[in-house]
């Protein structure tokens, strides 16, 4: 299963029967912060109805759909299923709802917010999901520049340059497989 992901956010929009679904999909990240934005700038929306992926330390998928006030089972669930249909992983999708005064039913509902989580991830680029990986590597003075030269091949970050006496440590965070190569 080739996993994908979001960098940045991206908007879709669904309309049924005059209720409006504002979809946001963000990278897992930004979830609380952009949550907390949407309550203030969405004051008079009923509800505002959450799912997430993310995969955890130990490769295990953390996953949570939320109906904020809504029937149970009819908006969170299938928006999590949603993410789970385009093998998103850590992100989370943020539906705005405001109620256009004729109920919609369980049904109605969960194709409304569904549909609304859909048109988001097809307004997204999705690129695919690398885990990140940490290691420190160290090394005598005299070939502290091939290693730097290395790991700049290998296309990983330098988050620290320790020097000791006996020569230096840095700290690279990359993409998993690249990290293993050092």
């Amino acid at each position: 299963m080739a996993l994908k992901t979001v960098t940045r956010e991206y908007e879709g929009f669904l309309e049924d029967r005059k209720s409006r679904f504002l979809a946001h999909l963000v990278p897992y990240d930004q979830f609380e912060q952009r949550l907390e934005e949407l309550r203030k700038e969405h004051r008079k929306a009923n509800h505002v109805v959450t799912a997430h992926r993310r995969l955890l330390a130990d490769d295990r998928i953390e996953e949570s759909g939320k109906d904020d006030g809504e029937p149970a089972g009819t908006s969170g669930m299938p928006t999590l299923r949603v993410l789970q249909g385009a093998e998103l992983i850590n992100c989370a999708v943020l539906i705005v709802r405001y109620f256009g005064g004729t109920k919609l039913g369980g049904g109605g509902l969960a194709r409304a917010y569904s549909g609304a989580a859909q048109d988001a991830i097809n307004n997204a680029e999705l690129v695919p999901f690398q885990k990140l990986a940490c290691r420190k590597v160290s090394t005598d003075f005299a070939s502290g520049s091939e290693l730097e030269r290395r790991v700049e091949s290998l296309g990983l970050c330098v988050l620290a340059r320790d020097y000791t006496e006996d020569g230096v440590t840095l700290t690279v965070e990359g993409p998993e497989d690249a990290v293993s190569l050092l």
